[in-house]
């Protein structure tokens, strides 16, 4: 179809996004998803939000959370866990006799 009207079809899949209306549903769990990130300090992942919304009631999965997450731009702070390192030995290094 786009080679009749000879368009490039990156034009036609634009065109099929534009006509979407917005889904008051996800609008809604957006709002959510954000408020209890903020509650959090930023420190909440997706498993950790899902869990805040399960004891609400709500009932969302963690890959619908995580895409929400990715459309509002919430990026989880953790702290780095503390990397450990055991201390080599090398020994000495000349040679005793």
């Amino acid at each position: 179809m786009c080679e009749v009207f000879e368009t490039p079809r990156s034009c036609y899949y634009d065109h099929c996004l534009q006509r979407r209306a917005p889904n008051s549903e996800r609008v809604r769990l957006r709002s959510r998803v954000n408020e209890l990130f903020g509650q959090s300090r930023g420190t909440a992942g997706s498993r950790s939000i899902v869990s805040m919304m399960q004891a609400d009631g709500e009932q969302i999965g963690r890959f619908k959370v995580r895409s929400l997450m990715r459309e509002l731009g919430l990026i989880s702070k953790q702290q780095a866990r503390m990397l450990i390192k055991k201390q080599q030995w090398s020994g000495p290094t000349f040679r005793t006799f």
